[in-house]
């Protein structure tokens, strides 16, 4: 269940209450009985796990889209050796 932090708006007390998702806010100071309002506060996220990230989240599709747009490296200018085929003796 979470908890909902209240202050009041007569005399600033601050409170916390565990309360269900169905339950009624709460409406009533326990110090001076003045109005209680909800206090709303950044909310700690860890993201685990794959598909989190930029590169996580591609298709193969796109990555291999991509590729194929890409500049292609210019070949060597120095020949590879070549094996020549040998003649078999028969």
């Amino acid at each position: 269940m979470p908890t909902y932090q209240y202050a009041c708006t007569a005399c600033g007390h601050q409170l916390e209450a565990v309360q269900s998702f169905a339950d009624e806010p709460l409406t009533e100071c326990p110090a001076c009985e003045g109005r209680l309002r909800k206090l709303f506060s950044s909310v700690g996220v860890v993201f685990k796990g794959s598909g989190f990230y930029r590169t996580d989240s591609r298709s193969s599709a796109t990555k291999d889209g991509a590729a194929k747009d890409a500049p292609k490296k210019p070949e060597s200018s120095t020949p590879a050796a070549k094996k020549e085929p040998t003649a078999s003796a028969a």
